[in-house]
């Protein structure tokens, strides 16, 4: 168990690549808690090779990954020299897979590691990984990965991730491992599972690896108090998100109501009951428009051990967000005009999902519909039973008529969006599909985007994760920790 002191700034894990190595180490070394995203780390990994890797940094961290021969084979795959050509498609990788591949296994193995690794360097502060139940397929491979870079806590929320605190405990000890998968159609009783051996990959050779703390993204202080009783193993804390936080929230409790916009309606059964969870007795975090001093003073004053933020962060430098979107985020927030929508069916999860309404990206339903439906990275595909026994694949936002021949059901593919590509323009690794068009941005951000220019000082149009730091808690030095090495930038 971690037995560094708690932090009271936790950096939320927010969309694929957006919380990346970069600004997690931005944050660690001056103390908190910098988190990097662990979704579509494996395809994030392959296109940033292809696109030449700049400042090496990959290639470095690769230098140091434990098991011979995976980095190399890698590196041989996916590594153009010079970057490829811009008008040329990104090389494809294996999709998800219930029995992936040696050569899928690495790149999830290998892209956890990497992140963390970089996340790590040059500093000895903490450093977390954020997962999403809901994507379970590649979650056994990816958590060991980080485990190998010596991870310190594991974040999961968008479901109910209770075998996960068990499965850090096996993985400590180099035992095999297993995750029941949600799969539609099954038996009672009947259990579809994805497996992974950490002796197995490693040829018989798993080096040491620590087990990390767990921290459960909870909205209720039921689900809180289940997951402290029932998980397989300790959680360590809990992170308390409420409906304002950006990406995946949790519906409403109680049946979907929406509003004259079409949002849903959230109302005080949805607000946790914040006298039970600390009744629970582990540390816990608050989550959802807390980017203020006096809300961090509220959290604290409410026997929470800090506050996790995320939109702040996905804006300034150190994201991995595109730089121009950054921009014309923080010109919306200066002009007022700074909208998240939340959306009650984009997502193919089911869950509801906020995404920041910007000019040129899959916001706008009409230019979402002129898109090609396409499913060619897998992320949120759901699985069910074939007919014949076997498990299929299917996601909303695939062709429609592919999706109802599979046996799904017409109607959820109203209004679904492909998250996946989406989230991969965020940060300009958008694919050119085979039209030829470049995948558009589907950005996600909390309800406060639309005041993130008040971290802006004056004269300057950007600002920094430490801006962020020192406007959340006034009159304290950030200062930063043992230095293990130089200084380094994403």
């Amino acid at each position: 168990m971690n037995q560094s002191p708690l932090p009271t700034i936790i950096q939320g894990g927010m969309g694929a690549g957006v919380s990346c190595w970069g600004l997690a180490n931005a944050v660690s070394r001056v103390g908190q808690l910098g988190v990097v995203s662990g979704t579509a780390l494996d395809v994030i990994l392959a296109r940033r090779l292809q696109v030449g890797d700049p400042g090496g940094h990959i290639r470095r961290a690769l230098a140091s990954f434990p098991i011979p021969g995976v980095a190399e084979r890698i590196i041989e795959r996916y590594f153009v020299e010079g970057g490829k050509a811009a008008d040329k498609p990104f090389k494809s990788k294996p999709m998800p897979a219930k029995k992936p591949s040696r050569h899928l296994e690495e790149l999830l193995v290998v892209s956890s590691f990497v992140e963390v690794f970089l996340a790590k360097e040059g500093h000895d502060g903490q450093v977390g990984i954020n997962f999403l139940e809901k994507i379970q397929l590649p979650n056994l491979p990816s958590i060991y990965g980080a485990m190998l870079a010596g991870v310190s806590t594991v974040l999961m929320g968008a479901g109910i991730p209770k075998s996960i605190p068990g499965i850090l405990d096996k993985l400590s000890r180099k035992e095999p491992v297993e995750l029941r998968l949600d799969v539609v159609g099954t038996e009672p009783g009947e259990e579809v599972v994805s497996e992974f051996d950490p002796n197995a990959f490693c040829e018989g050779n798993a080096p040491e690896v620590d087990r990390p703390d767990f921290y459960a993204i909870v909205s209720s202080a039921t689900l809180a108090s289940m997951l402290a009783r029932k998980s397989s193993g300790k959680v360590n804390g809990f992170i308390i998100e409420g409906p304002t936080a950006g990406g995946h929230n949790a519906p409403p409790r109680g049946k979907m109501q929406l509003s004259v916009e079409g949002e849903p309606i959230y109302g005080k059964r949805d607000d946790a009951d914040l006298a039970a969870i600390s009744a629970l007795g582990l540390p816990f975090w608050l989550a959802g428009s807390f980017a203020e001093p006096d809300r961090v003073e509220f959290a604290l004053q409410s026997g929470a051990a800090g506050v996790q933020i995320g939109t702040a962060f996905a804006y300034c430098d150190e994201s991995g967000m595109s730089k121009s979107i950054r921009t014309q985020a923080l010109e919306l927030s200066k002009q007022g005009n700074a909208k998240v929508f939340t959306d009650p069916v984009a997502s193919p999860t089911g869950f509801p999902f906020k995404v920041l309404e910007m000019d040129n990206t899959h916001s706008d339903q009409k230019s979402y519909e002129d898109r090609t439906r396409i499913c060619d990275l897998g992320y949120l595909r759901h699985a069910y039973k074939k007919p014949d026994g076997k498990i299929g694949w299917r996601c909303p936002s695939e062709p429609i008529e592919d999706y109802v021949k599979k046996g799904g059901n017409l109607e959820d593919t109203r209004g679904r969006k492909c998250v996946c590509n989406g989230l991969m323009a965020n940060i300009d690794l958008g694919q050119i599909q085979n039209d030829g068009l470049l995948e558009k941005a589907l950005i996600t951000s909390g309800d406060d985007v639309a005041d993130i220019a008040r971290f802006l000082k004056p004269g300057q149009d950007s600002y920094s994760a430490l801006d962020v730091l020192e406007y959340l808690i006034p009159g304290k030095k950030f200062e930063e920790l043992n230095q293990l090495s130089g200084s380094v930038k994403n």
